[in-house]
């Protein structure tokens, strides 16, 4: 097996692919140690010192590193773990951690804004953000106001406010007219 690493926007952050799929479904973030009941996969990962945030995706995971620690000294570590964790045959979820995707009233009169919001956010916007090893998530609508929560690779980088105003926010304001703002959640 061989894993491939990339750069990500975030310097404390550094994308793995392992070359098979690692989550075919949706995406997870595991924001600290406490939150991985559900994966074996991500337990063992924060096992790694200086290890201090893991996020799965499609064909990648994200880790996210202190600053006090340096890449040579646990990357190694880190695609050992990987390799075997996926040579072992083990799943990666125990069961799906992700929350549930906002339901929205179909009666609503925003409701064929958000179907376009989450439109372009599927098409334009998380193929974009995926290939930095992060993922976004629609939140809500409100007033004009469009709430999305950064993942991975993208949560705590400092490139995130410039992507979510100057990229996400530009982009639905050019399409939706009734988009005013986009504004993180955490």
């Amino acid at each position: 097996m061989f894993i491939q690493t990339e750069a990500t926007p975030n310097p404390a952050t550094l994308k793995f692919l392992p070359g098979t799929d690692v989550l075919p479904n949706g995406a997870e973030d595991f924001p600290d140690i406490d939150s991985t009941d559900s994966s074996p996969l991500a337990s063992k990962l924060f096992g790694i010192r200086g290890v201090e945030r893991v996020f799965f995706g499609h064909d990648f995971i994200s880790i996210s590193k202190g600053d006090n620690i340096h890449w040579e000294h646990i990357k190694p570590a880190i695609l050992g773990t990987i390799m075997e964790h996926f040579q072992a045959g083990i799943p990666v979820m125990e069961y799906s951690q992700e929350n549930q995707p906002v339901e929205e009233d179909p009666n609503s009169p925003d409701a064929p804004i958000i179907k376009q919001i989450k439109e372009l956010l599927a098409t334009r916007v998380r193929p974009a953000v995926s290939k930095d090893g992060g993922d976004i998530t629609f939140y809500g609508f409100e007033r004009g106001v469009v709430y999305l929560h950064m993942k991975g690779a993208c949560a705590g980088c400092p490139s995130s406010t410039i992507t979510l105003k100057m990229g996400i926010e530009n982009l639905l304001r050019h399409y939706i007219p009734e988009v005013v703002e986009v504004r993180p959640v955490m």
